[in-house]
């Protein structure tokens, strides 16, 4: 034995262990070698086609099958890790280092999403700078990942608050904002619609091929405007635009958030504070014109149903129609846009309902139209004072509240009428604060004979009601249906729904006798010949806040002109690091003064806001944008920086996506690209992962990458639960110092210090006093029994509750596998080189099939299960065979990765099993029976052995015993029965 393989090996903790005993000393000894060991020869370099990245024999990929696993990116908490945040980690590491034994080029690395509002909180209440905080955290972090022996390639570790990362995702915000939507042009696979750059709109425009917004009356030339009126109207159009529309302003954190980080509570979905409504002036992102897309290409990517579904519901993609309905105001005929999906009930429309935030309300009368009901005036002496007075109440709602409220609370009449375009009736225009204008067109038509809340208001306000929709089955006329409730089924046969040519603009239109599909599909046409709107598709999604009120941040590649108008600043000026403030606390705004503002952090450094710069006209004062990315924006595009962190060239090098993430790239991820596997919870299943496609579908587009997705295959982890506990008076007490027994019933009943408390189960939590670090693992057990323990638990994609007392289980497991190959008192290796009898060879090849298929499919839990059998059963041997051992080690090395490289070491390979090829199962001995032998203690499974259906007693019995031998302490037992082929029940002695 060498004197590094004594230093190792001996890890006896008392007097009367074995000097070679497996346990945690050792364990933990054995696992600092290896990673050491790993560190040194680079064993988990990911080799790139070209550039420094090769792998740890200096070699690129030339032609490798690649494989691309990651995590979602992590945020690097003060607290550190618990035992719940690895398991996703370990899953990928797990998968990782089995297919490095399928030979494929893999990889595997892990980064920070360190833009947090945790550590901004911190630097409020402290004044230290955010930046200290994370990288202690984050130097805390990869500690523990590191000491759990995951297979990163550390080349490629970085984090979003880097200063070469910042400059990329400002760079890809400059393409974004450099962007718009064609919804015409044809795509290379066929589609329609896409992103060019806007230089290709400036060339319509200035061709007079595509008329100018709002100056088609003017005659003036794009060359004629002003570069302010130019700035406008292209704002209009890019991908990443200024906008000025009401927000959802959180006070509690300072900031604006988008309509994702809103709870259905109306709270901010981080810290639980109110969320109001607030016109500010913003930068959007507008992935609503992704919609359709973002919906489509579900279909061509491997992910949970559940997701999809959740994905699909928060997009809405709805059918319906835009309808014009013309308002006469105080000053001239107007136009109210309204989105629908039931066009075909336009002929039951008897009002319209507009946000109190609507430009109509701008142009009401000064007075109540004479014979304005006094209900409908809700006390008010002109429409002006109602309205002012009803739109800040609705401004010191959240949007939850307004919607929740309905209109039966609500409403005011607003002195407008509008003209139904099919009937030529009047409509009263009312105002109620449940219409946002974050939501459609901030105006809805109402029906009261199809829709509750509309019947509901119309009761209240003494509004006609019109059905225009009976059951099928029905034949009862109109008159049955007056003072029912509404009819809201879509389902029905279409009624009272028809008028001529005299009464509104267009040909006579009858939709009586239709289903309601086709009367919708009628009465499109019908608004599109007449001009007066047309069959469309709206969305739920809205496009995407992209402004934060706060230090820790990207700052945005723009600065502003003295009119206020946004200039790009050139890629060769980027990053655009962030400065020192005197103060990280943002200002917040009144919401009872309507006159407050919000104030950002970057405000208070005058020197960086206020910047001299040459754009080609002279030396000009510009000022800089003071808001700040949201944290979204450097997780959207992660992935693709792990392919060459240090690429100073390119966002990510063509040739290197092409091999680790193009759409050949694996000829199993189809025609959508990607990463192979992506690990992460379901709780992303809208905010991250649908902000990241958004702007990967903008980056393929602009032909900067070559595949539509960002992600193939995407698989969701369960959490790791835990036991909480409570004394008498519902206080948290340590779960560690609780004590389990039986009461008189035979019940499970817990105590502390001899107090009684109560159990319940959930979330680990510091406040729960039930956290489990890591650290405490490693220390009473050792990393790779924590690995075991975590991966054996159940199915990946389900929840599991941790049991302190179910751990040693893995190590009894290892230490079984370290006996089996090493005597505990020599450390001399003790396997036979003799070949297997026919029954272990039939075990293990039926082990190789079954294993190879569970790692297949991310089930771990039940290879582990296999393994363990395999395992028993060599201990139940007069000898281990070395053809036997060896590739069960191969196979638990995915998972228990230290001690099988210290084993295959001390079996005398010279080379680490990292890339040793996976066990081969010899189909000669595949499928040939045998049954499972239970051995029992008390009554309890303790282990399971499989043998032949013929076994010997006796032979059965001694594999017995060697199989529970740590559970019997060296003594022998006072009974033990033996029911050949399938039980062997073992009686201790006392």
């Amino acid at each position: 034995m060498s004197d590094n393989e004594q230093g190792v090996a001996t890890g006896a903790n008392t007097p009367s262990e074995p000097a070679y005993r497996y346990n945690a000393r050792m364990a933990q000894n054995i696992e600092g070698k290896w990673q050491k060991t790993w560190d040194e020869n680079g064993t988990f370099w990911a080799a790139n086609v070209n550039g420094d990245l090769t792998d740890g024999e200096g070699r690129h990929a030339d032609g490798r099958t690649p494989y691309f696993a990651m995590d979602m990116f992590p945020y690097p908490s003060g607290k550190g890790l618990h035992v719940g945040h690895p398991l996703g980690y370990l899953a990928t590491d797990v998968v990782s280092r089995y297919h490095r034994m399928k030979g494929e080029n893999v990889l595997h690395a892990m980064g920070y999403d360190a833009f947090g509002l945790p550590a901004e909180q911190y630097a409020v209440q402290t004044g230290q700078h955010p930046r200290v905080t994370t990288e202690a955290n984050i130097a805390n972090m990869r500690r523990q990942l590191h000491r759990m022996g995951l297979s990163f390639d550390d080349r490629r570790t970085f984090a979003t608050i880097d200063s070469d990362y910042v400059r990329w995702t400002q760079w890809i915000f400059s393409r974004i904002y450099d962007a718009w939507y064609d919804p015409d042009f044809v795509r290379p696979d066929g589609g329609t619609g896409s992103a060019r750059n806007i230089s290709s709109l400036i060339d319509q425009f200035a061709r007079g091929e595509r008329a100018i917004p709002g100056f088609e009356e003017s005659g003036k030339q794009w060359s004629d405007l002003t570069p302010a009126e130019q700035a406008d109207v292209l704002n209009d159009f890019r991908l990443a635009y200024i906008s000025k529309s009401p927000v959802n302003w959180c006070p509690g954190l300072g900031t604006v958030l988008a309509n994702e980080e809103v709870t259905a509570e109306g709270k901010s979905e981080r810290g639980n504070f109110p969320v109001f409504q607030r016109e500010l002036r913003q930068w959007s992102m507008r992935i609503t014109a992704y919609g359709h897309r973002l919906v489509e290409d579900l279909e061509v990517i491997d992910w949970p149903q559940k997701v999809k579904l959740m994905q699909r519901n928060w997009i809405g993609e709805s059918h319906g129609a835009t309808v014009h309905f013309k308002v006469e105001t105080a000053n001239g005929e107007r136009d109210m846009e309204i989105y629908t999906t039931r066009p075909d009930t336009l002929f039951g429309t008897t009002f319209a309902v507009v946000s109190p935030e609507h430009a109509l309300l701008a142009d009401i009368p000064a007075q109540w139209p004479e014979g304005t009901p006094g209900s409908w005036k809700g006390g008010y002496s002109t429409p002006a004072e109602g309205i002012n007075a009803y739109r800040l109440a609705a401004e010191s709602k959240t949007a939850q509240d307004r919607v929740a409220e309905g209109g039966v609370k609500t409403g005011l009449f607003t002195g407008l009428y509008a003209v139904n375009p099919i009937t030529g009736a009047k409509l009263p225009v009312f105002t109620a604060d449940y219409v946002l204008m974050g939501y459609g067109t901030g105006a809805i038509m109402a029906v009261p004979g199809g829709d509750q809340r509309d019947y509901d208001f119309a009761m209240k306000f003494g509004l006609p009601v019109i059905y225009t929709v009976k059951p099928a089955s029905d034949d009862d006329d109109l008159a049955a249906y007056e003072g029912k409730a509404p009819y809201v089924s879509h389902d029905g046969i279409v009624i009272n729904s028809s008028t001529d040519s005299t009464q509104a603009k267009g040909d006579a239109l009858s939709l009586n006798g239709l289903s309601v599909e086709e009367a919708i599909e009628k009465v499109n046409e019908w608004l599109e010949s007449a001009g007066v709107g047309e069959g469309s598709v709206s969305y739920r999604l809205r496009d995407w806040l992209f402004s934060r009120q706060r230090y820790w941040g990207e700052p945005f590649p723009i600065v502003y002109d003295e009119d206020g108008v946004a200039h790009l600043l050139p890629d060769s000026m980027l990053p655009i690091n962030l400065p020192d403030v005197p103060d990280y606390s943002p200002k917040t705004f009144d919401p009872e003064d309507a006159e407050s503002n919000p104030e950002a952090p970057l405000s208070r450094n005058e020197d960086w806001v206020k910047v001299t710069l040459d754009f080609g006209d002279g030396p000009k004062t510009y000022y800089r944008d003071t808001n700040t990315m949201p944290n979204w924006a450097g997780s959207c595009w992660y992935y693709m920086r792990y392919l060459d962190p240090k690429d100073s060239e390119n966002m990510v090098a063509p040739e290197e996506y092409g091999y680790w993430m193009g759409p050949n790239h694996n000829e199993e991820s189809g025609k959508s690209g990607g990463v192979d596997l992506y690990v992460g919870g379901v709780e992303h299943a809208v905010l991250h992962l649908l902000y990241s496609r958004f702007w990967h579908k903008v980056l393929f587009d602009l032909g900067y990458v070559d595949s539509p997705e960002p992600f193939h295959k995407l698989f969701n982890q369960g959490m790791i639960q835990a036991y909480a506990y409570t004394d008498d008076r519902g206080q948290y007490v340590p779960a560690a110092e609780v004590e389990e027994d039986l009461d008189a019933s035979g019940e499970p009943s817990f105590t502390w210090q001899g107090q009684h408390v109560n159990r319940e189960f959930g979330k680990m939590g510091k406040s729960l006093k039930n956290i489990i670090t890591p650290d405490d693992m490693y220390e009473q057990y050792g990393a790779d029994t924590f690995r075991l323990y975590e991966m054996s638990m159940g199915p990946l994609d389900e929840s599991r509750p941790w049991n302190d007392r179910n751990v040693v289980g893995g190590m009894r497991f290892l230490q079984r596998l370290w006996r089996n190959v090493i005597d505990e008192n020599t450390g001399e290796v003790t396997v036979s080189e003799d070949e297997p009898d026919v029954n272990t060879l039939k075990l293990l090849n039926n082990t190789i099939t079954s294993v190879t298929e569970e790692m297949e499919n991310m089930r771990p839990n039940t290879s582990i299960a296999k393994l363990i059998v395999l395992n028993n059963h060599l201990t139940g041997l007069d000898a281990v065979p070395r053809a036997a051992v060896e590739p069960l080690i191969l196979m638990l090395s995915p998972i228990a990765p230290h001690i099988c490289e210290e084993l295959w070491s001390r079996l005398g390979h010279v080379d680490s099993l990292a890339y040793e090829p996976w066990p081969i199962a010899d189909d000669r001995y595949v499928g040939e029976e045998s049954v499972t032998a239970v051995v029992q203690i008390k009554g309890k499974v303790r282990a399971k052995l499989e043998v032949s259906p013929a076994i010997d007693p006796d032979k059965l019995k001694d594999m017995a015993l060697k199989a529970v031998a740590d559970r019997l302490g060296g003594k022998e037992p006072r009974k033990v029965i033996v029911k050949a082929p399938k039980i062997v029940s073992i009686v201790p002695a006392e």
